[in-house]
């Protein structure tokens, strides 16, 4: 199971030479993966890439087909070590991750195939995830590549660009026995457009001829004194291989200016939309990409080719590197290459543009603006097309939109159990929480503020590892199944025992790798034929030397709340774990929701549960919204004239979890929850009995209302 099902798209990846493919970026680079005889793909889910993973795992007939192998990876550093695969042997392999911090979990294997190199052609398709729509820290992948000398594409976002650059990774990477990084921003992820197919190959030379031919390539072993030549190889036969093959496939782009040849632009291949708008907004460009500045477009951000970025500049007054984020790197480099061959160019960068930050419209608008005015002013005085502008100041937005920050969904199974940790700390005081990356994460935000700290997926045990005291207050430590899996066991769990910690590790189970889309993990209640699902993860606990192990449905917030307590206060002396289970409400929805459409449309009866508040019972408290923070809970007028604090509503998102009722009875709190049940298809005493109630509810309120009547009238 996935966020989202691509069983219907899948059949674009059949499409021959000479179709059209219509759709998503990410379906387009799969296409594309087919078409180049990959043998091979892994790689571990997250946004934004993560669809990648699920259009391979729904195209399982397709790979099949063309003998493709596909898994997804534990973590980042499995699917890495993949591509072992391809330093002795001529197979095509891709594998792809979440940027920044996947590649830093892959970067020990991927340190060592740069060392090693590699004969089949070596794709890590990366999904950087940087700017606005970022959910991890603003780093950059560019740093990597440097270090490990591995060549970084940054391809132009339009589908035929991006293709043809798997194609060419593939090629590049065959051609300097490197492997080769292909960055797919944000929006090129999920970007729609089209490209004339090809048709998918299979691999010439296949894994069972591998297995069945053996090569054991001594040189390849990351040893001394190989490992000296490696960086030989590096320098003195692959960098000069790569430059040469993308000088001669021209995979960076020279777009000649129509209306002058004194500046130019230098971007980054995932930039060039925006530059392009923003030269359209002041009037120097037209929307299909004709442009009155020449443009050089870089493909490939590393290796820079020397020789072109020199023909470029050589007879300009100025031009603009546009290189997103820090450092720095190209616009240095820049400088030096300009500088060494004698070429006086103005190079303008970080200087009229923001040193850090996401390169929106608005802000390369902004720095090509005063970019043209610095070095060729006229180009802005008489534009072909008078262009209108278009401000919204941020104040108006902000009074419009409020600030909503990230938070649990709607009948969440770990919003429940967060609230008996708030319980927990009423009774003991402040907690030390080291918290962790993936859904749980949001606990460390209103109304929970639960977490000291984030470090890593599936670190939150490690990074309590020095605030472990024996005979103290024990610090709680947060991680979920998805990161439990992905180095939990071994990195938190694992050494928690070998080092005797005295704390608390609570392992969220909610079923999936719900943070990253919903993915199937192996803990996961899921039936497959190709993988192993449904393995405790109590066995595995317990099978790392944990002896003190608990298990609470994250519902039953009572349940929870007395297995903290006996964590918190028990005798035991060594790590204590608690499972708190209960299934992702969202995935969930998405199995459930279409059986119960096909049940009402057959006729069958359906029960769904909806909670409620009575007005007349709710004393305005708000504590159960202060304690769970359900989007589901609401405030509303108070219809009791001679009661000014607003009540408590439940809105009709409503799931049905019952957990602001159950907030209301552990924190004894009120009794003005009810559940409602709505039935579909009601039987004969159903109706009946419904009939009868209506009657007696309507007799009773004409009573009340005759009484008032008879009041007003005496008055």
């Amino acid at each position: 199971m996935a966020e989202r099902s691509f069983v219907k798209e899948i059949q674009k990846l059949r499409l021959g030479d000479g179709d059209e493919f219509h759709g998503e970026g990410i379906l387009a680079v799969t296409k594309a993966l087919l078409q180049s005889g990959v043998s091979y793909v892994g790689g571990y889910q997250g946004a934004p890439v993560s669809h990648l993973m699920d259009v391979l795992a729904d195209a399982h007939d397709v790979l099949e087909e063309l003998d493709v192998h596909f898994e997804s990876s534990a973590s980042e550093a499995t699917a890495a070590a993949m591509l072992a695969a391809s330093i002795n042997y001529p197979l095509r392999g891709a594998v792809t991750w979440k940027s920044t911090v996947g590649t830093n979990v892959a970067s020990d294997a991927l340190s060592n195939i740069a060392s090693a190199g590699v004969k089949g052609g070596a794709l890590i398709i990366l999904g950087e995830d940087y700017g606005e729509g970022a959910s991890i820290m603003q780093e950059r992948t560019h740093a990597f590549a440097m270090k490990s000398q591995m060549w970084l594409m940054d391809p132009r976002p339009n589908l035929d660009t991006m293709t043809e650059m798997v194609e060419h990774g593939f090629r590049l990477s065959e051609a300097s026995h490197t492997p080769v990084m292909y960055q797919m921003r944000i929006r090129a992820c999920h970007m729609h457009g089209r490209f004339i197919a090809k048709d998918n190959k299979k691999a010439l030379f296949s894994r069972k001829d591998a297995l069945d031919n053996p090569v054991g390539a001594g040189d390849a072993i990351i040893l001394p004194p190989h490992t000296f030549r490696h960086e030989q190889e590096k320098i003195n036969d692959r960098w000069p291989a790569a430059l040469d093959y993308i000088r001669k496939a021209k995979l960076n782009e020279l777009m000649p200016g129509a209306r002058t040849d004194r500046v130019g632009i230098i971007t980054l291949g995932g930039h060039y939309n925006g530059v392009i708008r923003a030269l359209q907004g002041l009037g120097l460009s037209d929307s299909f990409g004709n442009s009155a500045i020449p443009l050089y477009v870089m493909n490939v951000s590393y290796p820079l080719v020397d020789d072109e970025l020199e023909s470029f500049c050589r007879d300009k007054d100025a031009v603009l590197m546009i290189e997103e984020g820090q450092p720095d790197f190209i616009e240095q480099n820049l400088h030096s290459i300009l500088r060494k061959a004698d070429i006086a160019t103005k190079v303008y960068g970080k200087d009229v543009l923001l040193k850090a930050g996401e390169y929106t419209g608005a802000v390369l608008r902004k720095g090509v603006k005063a970019f043209i005015e610095n070095s060729q002013p006229e180009l802005l005085e008489a534009p072909k097309k008078a262009v209108r502008e278009i401000s919204i100041p941020i104040e108006s937005i902000a009074k419009t939109v409020p600030a909503r920050p990230p938070g649990l969904c709607t009948g969440c199974p770990e919003r429940p159990f967060f609230t008996a940790m708030k319980l927990l700390q009423r009774e003991v005081g402040p907690l030390q929480v080291s918290a962790d990356i993936g859904c749980h994460s949001f606990a460390t935000l209103a109304p929970f503020n639960l977490g000291n700290t984030i470090v890593g997926y599936g670190l939150g045990a490690a990074s309590s590892s020095a605030l472990n005291l024996k005979h103290t207050r024990r610090p709680i430590s947060l991680m979920g199944d998805g990161g439990f899996w992905h180095n939990g066991l071994t990195s938190g769990i694992g050494n928690s025992v070998e080092n005797e910690h005295d704390g608390i590790t609570v392992i969220v189970d909610n079923g999936y790798s719900a943070a990253t889309g919903g993915q199937w993990i192996p803990s996961s209640k899921a039936v497959a034929n190709s993988r192993q699902y449904k393995i405790p993860i109590v066995d595995a606990v317990k099978g790392v030397g944990v002896s003190w192990v608990r298990r609470t449905q994250t519902y039953n917030i009572k349940q929870s709340l007395q297995t903290l307590r006996d964590a918190m206060t028990t005798d035991h002396v060594g790590p204590k774990v608690i499972i708190a289970e209960g299934e992702c409400m969202l995935n969930k929805t998405r199995r459930e929701k279409p059986l119960r459409v096909e049940r009402v449309k057959q006729g069958k009866r359906v029960v769904e549960q909806k909670f409620g508040i009575d007005d007349d019972v709710c004393t305005g408290d708000h504590s159960c919204i202060r304690l769970s923070g359900c989007p589901s809970l609401s405030i509303a007028d108070n219809p009791d004239p001679l009661r000014e604090d607003p009540v408590a509503k439940v809105e009709e998102s409503c799931v049905g979890c019952g957990v602001c009722g159950e907030v209301a009875h552990a924190a004894v709190l009120c009794p003005s929850f009810f559940r409602a049940d709505y039935v579909r298809n009601p039987g004969w005493f159903e109706r009946v009995r419904y009939s009868v109630g209506q009657s007696i509810i309507r007799f009773l309120q004409n009573g009340i209302e005759k009484k008032r009547a008879r009041w007003a009238m005496e008055d």
